[in-house]
């Protein structure tokens, strides 16, 4: 898929006052401090278009942003260990979750892990909630020019083997890295297939 045009739409509180036209949507979501803002902007080719920042979980708002004019990519505050109260964490979840299990036009959520780490139970159990909750979703590893390129594979594998715990079908899952662009036409090559997919 080429990119050739990514536009900012719109910053919702919650999932009914998202944008109202029936265009795909792929939600990007993961722990504060992934590398979610710099792989969209990866993606896009777009290098401002989602906002990085140093500090973890500046996102609070379903964020939308329209590619090709043809379907969204929808940004959505991290979960984890960023410094919030309670209240706000409380009302982020569940602004996510409303967004997660209601939204009609959500084709696919992308789940961004830190390919350094261990599997987290954090990640674990968002992973398993979006598996009982019969919502499809993909992995998607992240800072892999971290590791070396001997190392990358084997700890995605890893930790898709810990999934086999609780999985009897693994999900897709992808290796990237926003700085080295590592992943990136194998990820825009499977919304592509989806969005082909759904035209029939």
């Amino acid at each position: 898929m080429e990119i050739k045009s990514s536009e900012f739409t719109l910053s919702s509180p919650r999932e009914s006052m998202c944008p109202k036209d029936k265009r795909p949507e792929y939600a990007f979501i993961g722990r504060s401090n992934v590398g979610k803002s710099s792989l969209i902007n990866m993606l896009c080719n777009h290098k401002g278009l989602a906002k990085t920042s140093s500090t973890p979980g500046k996102t609070l708002l379903i964020n939308h942003f329209l590619i090709n004019r043809e379907w969204y990519l929808v940004d959505l505050p991290g979960y984890g260990f960023a410094k919030r109260s309670k209240t706000i964490q409380q009302q982020l979840d569940q602004m996510i979750r409303g967004y997660i299990l209601q939204r009609e036009q959500l084709v696919n959520v992308f789940v961004l892990i830190d390919i350094r780490h261990d599997p987290m139970a954090v990640d674990l159990d968002f992973i398993n909630w979006l598996g009982v909750s019969g919502v499809p979703f993909s992995i998607v590893f992240t800072k892999g020019d971290k590791l070396a390129p001997t190392k990358m594979q084997g700890a995605a594998n890893a930790w898709m083997e810990k999934l086999k715990d609780s999985w009897e079908e693994l999900p897709p899952y992808f290796v990237t890295s926003a700085e080295k662009k590592i992943g990136r036409d194998e990820l825009l090559d499977y919304i592509e297939r989806i969005n082909k997919e759904l035209e029939f």
